[in-house]
């Protein structure tokens, strides 16, 4: 997750009444116009699990039947939607008092690295390494060192060295918490967001936890716009 330091004004919290409401079901955001943003109304689309397997501790899966119909509604290529989805599903059962939605997670990978940039084979692993800016402090970056040196975000969901050292995650029960295999990096940024303890369906809640992964309200809106965007384009 880049880093970079804005002031969010005081009515921003208002603008996540669409992301958040959208959550549940069929339940319907307020009126763009409303909120004095051009977003459309949306409801989201909420993932099923497959059938428990036998080990009643193995993470929950998406169906497959409905992660392909969504990706051909979203434009969201399907393995990274199964690992938004997956992320989701898992939290749900962690923390169900979160109610972190796909779209949110969907919405930060877009705007992050367009889903893992030239596309993520069957592993959940892209292309080639994707690495941000180096956080030097110029061009509106904060400065962050590792190791002696600028460090850099990396991975489909874009951290930085010590955030990944908090909060790595092995989705996917290889054993390995890798920041380039989008299913860990997802469930490590959805359980870093659910961190508050907060209601991600209250504007106050949603806001918060997307501003503490990139403390910018430019960030927050780009999120917010993506977000609803696949939010209407899942029904």
């Amino acid at each position: 997750m880049s880093r970079i330091f804005l002031v969010v004004p005081v009515g921003l919290a208002a603008l996540a009444l669409v992301v958040t409401a959208a959550w549940a079901g069929e339940r319907r955001a307020p009126a763009a116009a409303d909120l004095g943003i051009a977003i459309a109304p949306a409801a989201q689309s909420q993932p099923t699990a497959e059938p428990a397997p036998a080990d009643a501790g193995a993470a929950p899966r998406p169906d497959p039947d409905w992660v392909s119909t969504v990706a051909a509604r979203t434009g969201v290529t399907e393995r990274a939607l199964t690992a938004y989805a997956a992320a989701s599903l898992r939290v749900e059962q962690e923390q169900p008092g979160c109610r972190l939605g796909w779209t949110t997670l969907a919405g930060i990978g877009q705007i992050e690295t367009g889903h893992g940039q030239g596309g993520l084979d069957a592993e959940g692993k892209s292309d080639g390494a994707i690495q941000g800016p180096a956080l030097d402090g110029t061009e509106g970056n904060a400065a962050i060192t590792e190791d002696g040196a600028p460090d850099r975000a990396r991975g489909p969901m874009q951290f930085i060295a010590s955030t990944w050292r908090a909060w790595a995650a092995d989705a996917d029960g290889d054993g390995e918490a890798d920041v380039d295999d989008v299913d860990d990096a997802t469930l490590a940024a959805a359980r870093y967001l659910c961190a508050s303890g907060a209601d991600l369906t209250t504007p106050a809640g949603w806001t918060q936890a997307v501003h503490s992964y990139n403390h910018s309200d430019e960030y927050v809106r780009a999120v917010l716009g993506a977000a609803n965007t696949y939010a209407a384009r899942s029904r």
